[in-house]
């Protein structure tokens, strides 16, 4: 069987459907969007759905691309009377270190030079007057830039559920999370309504003459083999970017980590449940009795048990009025890092202890779980990503070829813009300043190839 169409998308995940809503929008219907699973079912479903424009440099890319991502995010919930319930409830970071706390002054500094918005310290009570913290639903009239905290009383004001020892907190504004379901199925309603058509099936290969792609050969779920001919096909195959470039003769420095999410019942009303999300930016060693930490450390195993751990646990509460579901995210094993993505995920049966015990340094009220865990639900997917933790987003050496993938736990909030520039340059269309920032060829400048070696942060909770 053969088709015809404009533009081939490989890849049903969010970046996939986000961008055959961009391409639609900008006059090219005939988009084929292929998948063989269902749309948004393998790793745009199972993160925690935030959002910020809070990102450390080394220049200002990041953060101008996600504040036009989420210029389009609150354009979108307008447009859908909030379907997808976007709030800003912010992103809170919080230390008990005085180093870290000085970071934090220094970060705040260079993010609103980058134009994350102007920054607030707070170091008395007179500071503090003008802080308005987060509602609960909602995104217009909220704070954007940041609440920098470093009085301990404040703190204790403000966020009293953590632990007495934080002495900083950074209150990131321009952030909050949504339902990423909600969102994806309202762009493919909206894409579908333009033209764009979704394919049950696999990508088995793509044929490429003369240095340009000419069709796409699709096994569909219905047990027919269908060849596109197409002169674009876009590569937003999430974990299988790598795999999926390699059908066009590209390879993609690509690898992905396995992060995991628990989900469980607060009871207890632990967490304040108008909170942003929470992070810990300290490493820790976790409490354990003695015969505990004993036997974990005399076996090979499970000696990394009784080792310091990283930092960057967080946590966030989900839903709304009387639902009491905390999530909790903790990558804390290097040993998650592959160069292809494994189906299905490899377990962790330490992950929920490891979580809760974690958290009490974070929120020691969580302590009143530790003993007799509540049941909870883990799911998780894979962060791919490049070594510097941007987004490959643009042309690659094949004509007619596109890529936009890695990325890295931040697809949600990035695909409206990702989607955005992909058909920009789909289209021919002026390009936005941050644009060579995400594309391929980049790692071909001598220049940027050294950069990389100073990166330092890569803006990865």
């Amino acid at each position: 069987m053969r088709h015809t169409s404009d533009v081939v998308i490989c890849g049903a995940g969010i970046a996939g459907i986000a961008t055959a809503h961009a391409l639609a929008l900008r006059g090219v219907r005939n988009v084929t969007l292929i998948d063989d699973r269902s749309p948004l079912t393998l790793t745009s479903d199972k993160s925690t759905e935030a959002y910020r424009n809070w990102w450390p440099g080394p220049d200002d890319a990041m953060v101008r691309f996600m504040n036009r991502s989420i210029d389009l995010l609150e354009e979108w919930a307008d447009a859908s009377h909030d379907r997808f319930l976007l709030n800003r409830r912010g992103y809170v970071y919080a230390t008990a270190s005085p180093a870290t706390a000085a970071r934090y002054v220094t970060d705040a500094a260079r993010a609103e030079q980058q134009g994350a918005g102007d920054v607030r310290i707070h170091r008395s009570r007179a500071d503090a007057v003008t802080y308005q913290p987060s509602a609960h639903t909602g995104y217009r009239g909220h704070p954007t830039g940041a609440d920098l905290f470093l009085d301990k009383e404040l703190i204790r004001e403000h966020f009293a559920f953590l632990a007495e020892d934080v002495i900083a907190v950074l209150h990131a504004r321009r952030c909050g999370w949504m339902s990423g379901q909600q969102l994806g199925m309202w762009l493919l309603e909206e894409a579908k309504a333009l033209g764009v058509t979704l394919l049950p099936g696999r990508v088995q290969s793509v044929d490429v003459r003369g240095g340009h792609v000419q069709s796409v050969s699709v096994a569909s779920s219905d047990g027919t083999d269908v060849t596109i001919a197409t002169p674009v096909f876009v590569n937003c195959a999430g974990p299988f970017a790598k795999e999926v470039a390699a059908l066009t003769g590209v390879s993609l420095p690509l690898f992905s980590e396995l992060h995991l999410k628990v989900a469980f019942e607060d009871t207890l009303g632990v967490v304040d449940r108008n909170t942003g999300l929470v992070i810990l930016d300290d490493a820790q060693t976790l409490d354990w009795s003695d015969d505990e930490r004993a036997d974990f450390a005399a076996d090979g195993t499970t000696r990394w048990l009784t080792e310091p751990l990283p930092a960057g646990i967080h946590l966030r509460p989900e839903g709304y009025r009387q639902n009491q579901t905390v999530l909790m995210l903790w990558d804390y094993h290097s040993a998650h890092r592959h160069d292809v993505a494994k189906l299905p995920l490899p377990e962790d049966p330490f992950y929920p202890e490891v979580v809760m015990r974690g958290m009490v340094k974070l929120a020691p009220g969580l302590a009143q779980y530790v003993d007799r865990l509540p049941p909870v639900h883990i799911d998780g997917g894979y962060y791919t990503k490049t070594a510097e933790n941007r987004p490959l987003i643009g042309p690659t050496a094949v004509g007619g070829a596109y890529v936009n993938a890695a990325l890295s736990g931040y697809g949600l909030m990035a695909a409206p813009a990702a989607a955005e520039l992909i058909a920009l340059q789909v289209t021919g269309a002026s390009l936005p300043a941050y644009h060579p920032s995400f594309r391929l060829d980049r790692y071909d400048d001598p220049a940027y190839r050294a950069l990389l070696a100073s990166w330092g942060s890569t803006g990865q909770l």
